[in-house]
């Protein structure tokens, strides 16, 4: 990067456009994007509008209502905005999610209000990853506004599929060949890099026995109580998983969680089917192929044990790979965090996350790839996914000037 380049020009646009970047956010987060029931296309309608006021027009991706309703959602449109600058630098995408689960209990703030109290606001996608629409999108805007000579291009990904596995979001680009970037930076953290993260497994596991009056409780074959035995043994598994240890920073171990249980039909009978819906996050280093069939055959063994005459059914609901270190995502790593340092004042480490994300399957397709965006230092710091999500509007200022430096320095001519 020529020492030469004034990035302090890009700040200061950041700084004069601050609050009408955070109007648009406001705007992101008060159309509802909840997933399920996933009704998404209307939000990317609204984003497109917007960021065609904004000169920035974007190509909409309907996916198509057959593939949507067969993953329980209802409508998808995948947004692009492509900016050419000149030939001979490379190609780089920035992609952020608009799903989101629901808001569920809880709240103190209005979900959908986009509120902004003492510098955080507050909203449901607030912090992931709506935010980085407006981080991403406001980078661009302060690097076309530098006046810069540059080569290559930016794409901006906004897709609705996070929440359910993202193949039909950056997954259904990639496969349709709408896109091919030489490097990723994905919704994520002001105060990390993150370059791998777990992957994940999750069954649906159906237990069927014979209902019977609770009267007569010999004449049935009791699915719950076959459930609590094998909910018994998944849940001390967990101490073997843990002394499987992962090298990548920021990631343990493996585990597993049961998150759903549903099954009985009345108090006074006894429960013939039971359906259990669980998660099992792997470390990099694992083999997801072996991972899932000795978990089948963990729960098949364990049911047969306790009582052959319960049948048992496995659906894989999701395997997501995890996302492993690649050396290639160098430059990318390195001008965060050199930027980042400039803004900050500090250095945002390297690290993996327990989390898994659909930037795997840029990983997948050969994208380097880096997740950095205006999240907080932790999920757990912003609520995310949980009552009261908010955003520091002060680490959305900083992502916004970080992205937008980075985005200079790897494509100045």
């Amino acid at each position: 990067m020529s020492p030469a380049f004034d990035f302090a020009r890009l700040d200061a646009w950041v700084d004069a456009h601050f609050d009408e970047e955070v109007r648009f956010l406001q705007a992101l987060v008060r159309v509802p994007t909840d997933t399920p029931p996933g009704n998404n296309a209307p939000h990317a309608d609204l984003t497109a509008r917007l960021l065609a006021e904004m000169g920035l027009p974007a190509q909409a991706h309907p996916v198509p209502a057959a593939e949507v309703q067969a993953q329980g959602m209802q409508s998808i449109t995948n947004l692009i905005v492509r900016r050419a600058f000149a030939d001979g630098g490379p190609t780089i995408a920035l992609n952020a999610h608009g799903d989101v689960v629901p808001p569920g209990e809880g709240w103190t703030r209005d979900p959908y209000g986009g509120e902004v109290v003492d510098g955080q606001l507050y909203g449901r996608a607030s912090a992931v990853s709506k935010s980085d629409f407006a981080t991403y999108a406001f980078a661009l805007r302060a690097l076309e506004a530098s006046g810069a000579s540059l080569r290559g291009a930016v794409e901006l990904h906004f897709t609705y599929d996070e929440e359910f596995g993202g193949e039909l979001g950056p997954g259904w680009l990639l496969r349709q060949g709408l896109t091919k970037p030489d490097l990723l930076i994905a919704a994520g953290f002001s105060h990390q890099v993150v370059t791998a993260h777990n992957g994940c497994l999750q069954l649906e596991v159906t237990l069927t026995g014979q209902a019977s009056h609770a009267a007569y409780p010999d004449t049935g074959v009791d699915a719950l109580q076959a459930a609590t035995h094998l909910l018994g043994a998944l849940y001390a598994d967990n101490a073997a998983l843990r002394q499987i240890r992962s090298s990548v920073p920021g990631i343990t171990h493996p585990y597993l969680n049961v998150g759903r249980i549903e099954g009985g039909s009345n108090t006074n009978v006894v429960p013939g089917k039971v359906v259990l819906k669980l998660d099992r996050r792997m470390v990099p280093e694992e083999d997801p192929t072996q991972v899932e069939a000795t978990l089948r055959a963990r729960i098949e063994r364990v049911v047969r044990a306790h009582d052959g005459r319960v049948q048992v059914g496995i659906r894989r609901l999701l395997l997501a790979h995890a996302l492993k270190p690649d050396a290639r995502n160098a430059p990318l790593v390195q001008a965060l965090q050199r930027h980042a340092r400039a803004v900050l004042g500090d250095t945002p480490p390297e690290v993996g996350t327990p989390l898994y994300t659909d930037v795997r399957l840029y990983g997948a397709a050969g994208v380097p790839a880096v997740i950095y965006g205006a999240g907080p230092r932790t999920v757990l710091e912003s609520n995310a996914k949980r009552a009261d999500e908010h955003l520091a509007l002060s680490d959305l200022r900083a992502a916004t000037k970080v992205v937008a430096r980075t985005l200079a320095e790897l494509l100045q001519a």
